[in-house]
């Protein structure tokens, strides 16, 4: 299954509209993708998670699912509830 959604992927890659597009998303994938690792790492729940911070284990899905648009606030909020610091850069292109 994700040999076929690889595959698809790449070939809209191809088109360079598409490809634009995809990476002016990348900075939220990446968001995404390290509130997910940060809890995994820690080893807890959405729900435990939700408990912690008394953000709505609802609103705490649909960021992981990118249905949402965090604060930095709530960010750190989220980092802080399992033990870790925000960190946000400028990096060179």
């Amino acid at each position: 299954m994700m040999s076929k959604i690889r595959d698809y992927l790449d070939e809209q890659m191809k088109d360079s509209e598409f490809k634009a597009e995809f990476d002016a998303l990348e900075p939220e994938f990446a968001i995404i993708q390290a509130m997910i690792d940060a809890r995994k790492l820690r080893g807890i729940t959405q729900k435990e998670l939700s408990e912690k911070t008394g953000i709505a284990q609802g609103d705490i899905s649909k960021l992981e699912n990118g249905n949402g648009n965090p604060s930095i606030r709530t960010l750190q909020r989220l980092a802080a509830a399992m033990d870790m610091s925000l960190k946000i850069e400028f990096v060179p292109n």
